[in-house]
């Protein structure tokens, strides 16, 4: 069994975490996405019950029946507030949970760059060692007579 360098091990970890954190911005995403269009129902559905309110002034409305529509728009305002203000938060958890993700990927693709360049080391000096096992064998071979 191969032997796992100290390198891998760290890429594979970093991987991990960068996986991970992929993860969770992608549920707060869905998250967020859902916030939204739960505040987008809310605001035609506001818009909606006044359009109603007014249709129903127009046609006469006892003040019970007032009463009754602004009470209910008073709690489709304060719904409609409080959803802006979880949905500003769940952005900022986004944004928070995106730069996480982004420095787990610097991480990462630091970690990637170091096992490139120890690739590219190892294979220039593997080709240094087979020239020179080819010099090797050139030279001694025109020594060797009849040899060629």
């Amino acid at each position: 069994m191969p032997k796992t360098s100290a390198l891998e091990t760290l890429i594979e970890l970093a991987q991990t975490r960068t996986d991970d954190a992929a993860r969770r911005l992608g549920f707060l995403n869905a998250q967020g996405l859902d916030m939204e269009a739960k505040l987008v129902l809310l605001t035609e559905y506001s818009d909606e019950y006044r359009v109603r309110l007014r249709a129903s002034m127009q046609q006469g409305l006892t003040a019970a029946g007032w009463r009754n529509y602004h009470e209910f728009i008073d709690k489709l305002d304060a719904a409609i507030s409080q959803q802006q203000e979880a949905l500003a938060l769940m952005r900022q958890r986004m944004a928070a949970s995106k730069a996480a993700w982004q420095s787990e990927r610097r991480v990462l693709n630091s970690y990637d760059t170091l096992a490139q360049r120890h690739r590219q080391i190892q294979l220039a000096h593997q080709a240094k060692r087979e020239q020179r096992e080819t010099d090797e064998w050139a030279s001694s071979a025109a020594i060797r007579p009849g040899s060629i």
